[in-house]
């Protein structure tokens, strides 16, 4: 874990990565380097070369471009992470208070176990749906930007507004105290006697008798 996170409070840290099969351009990034600046929240930013390729076009894959300056300026507030980040171990760092990610199914999966709220971005495939889930079924989420403008430049006033609303607002620590209640309850499921665990020992048990 970056010697950042391990140095700051519990839930004061947000922590964005869009997985590998997302497409990002250059302008968008610069969107959300501005929105994450003004924000002044402290963060950790997954930023690797899988960011600028599309995976459905085989579109030229190349090394993210930042404004010019930026990490530097940022250097006492956030982390850009230019290769593969272990996406677990961060979401189980208590310094974590939110992710914003791209609403893939595992991302979704490890950050609800986690207990770590969203800020959804979906992209493509079952990612909207998937933002639905988290936002509006689960309430342990806030949509960064309307599914229906997705093919749109998402604005850096847009992502410091969404920051806000999950770092730094009652609205965020209501996500939080949700997000906490259904990790903890995922995570009591699948321990000895837990329901997920007997459910698989069940089904282990009816394919092989």
């Amino acid at each position: 874990m970056p010697g950042m996170a391990r140095q700051t409070e519990k839930d004061s840290v947000i922590y964005i990565s869009f997985g590998s099969t997302t497409s990002i351009t250059d302008e968008q990034i610069t969107e959300l380097a501005l929105g994450l600046e003004r924000s002044r929240q402290k963060f950790i930013w997954v930023l690797r070369k899988a960011d600028t390729g599309y995976v459905f076009t085989g579109d030229e894959v190349k090394m993210p471009q930042l404004p010019e300056g930026y990490e530097g300026r940022m250097k006492h507030n956030g982390i850009v992470v230019r290769d593969w980040a272990p996406q677990l171990q961060i979401l189980a760092h208590p310094s974590i208070g939110g992710f914003m990610s791209h609403c893939g199914w595992n991302s979704c999966m490890e950050s609800i176990s986690m207990g770590v709220p969203m800020a959804a971005w979906p992209m493509h495939s079952d990612q909207p749906r998937n933002a639905v889930l988290v936002t509006e079924v689960l309430r342990m989420g806030t949509q960064v930007r309307d599914w229906a403008h997705h093919a749109e430049l998402v604005a850096s006033t847009t992502i410091e507004n969404a920051l806000r609303r999950l770092m730094a607002s009652e609205e965020g620590e209501e996500m939080r105290r949700r997000a906490a209640e259904l990790g903890e309850a995922v995570r009591a499921s699948v321990i000895k006697g837990g329901t997920s665990l007997l459910e698989m020992d069940s089904f282990i048990s009816h394919v092989t008798r």
